[in-house]
């Protein structure tokens, strides 16, 4: 009876062992930063003021990529799509976030605090505001990309570049 219930446990974990080993980026050295480390620069598809600090992966390369997001106080993220999903882990402050294709504060219903979390697949267009500086953790599978709905949001585009 005892091997049987051991052939069962390893029928059960051999499948999930493959699973980690084929998420495993082994190629990479391990990566590790301290708050005080990450290095913040400009964030262009974002609106000037957005900063940005990749912290693992290529967001502009096929992969899995990690990236934080630091937004100033007062700040507007019009609605936007991305080609892939994204996970968002709220580090520090509040982040408004909202669904559609109308960038509306009072539509905003999701207030995320320090440890929220959202899943966001790609197609869906969302848009969100801060009322103090926020930082955000984004987590995807590049390539990463942003396409606002209303093109003139796009500060790539409108000259609001960074």
């Amino acid at each position: 009876m005892k091997n049987y219930v051991k052939l069962i446990a390893l029928f059960m974990l051999v499948p999930a062992a493959g699973t980690f080993a084929q998420n495993a980026d082994t190629s990479a050295a391990p990566v590790a930063y301290n708050s005080a480390d990450i290095k913040w620069v400009d964030a262009p598809p974002l609106p000037k003021g957005a900063k940005m600090a990749v912290l693992a992966g290529n967001p502009a390369e096929s992969g899995p990529f990690t990236m934080r997001l630091k937004f100033p106080a007062g700040f507007d993220i019009k609605p936007h799509r991305h080609t892939k999903g994204e996970q968002v882990t709220v580090i520090q402050g509040t982040l408004f976030c909202g669904t559609g294709e109308q960038f509306s504060r009072e539509k905003a219903t999701l207030a995320l605090t320090p440890g929220g979390f959202a899943a966001l697949p790609g197609p869906v267009a969302h848009f969100a505001y801060t009322k103090e500086e926020v930082i955000i953790q984004v987590n995807g599978v590049g390539p990463f990309d942003i396409t606002y709905v209303n093109e003139a949001d796009d500060p790539r585009k409108n000259g609001n570049k960074q």
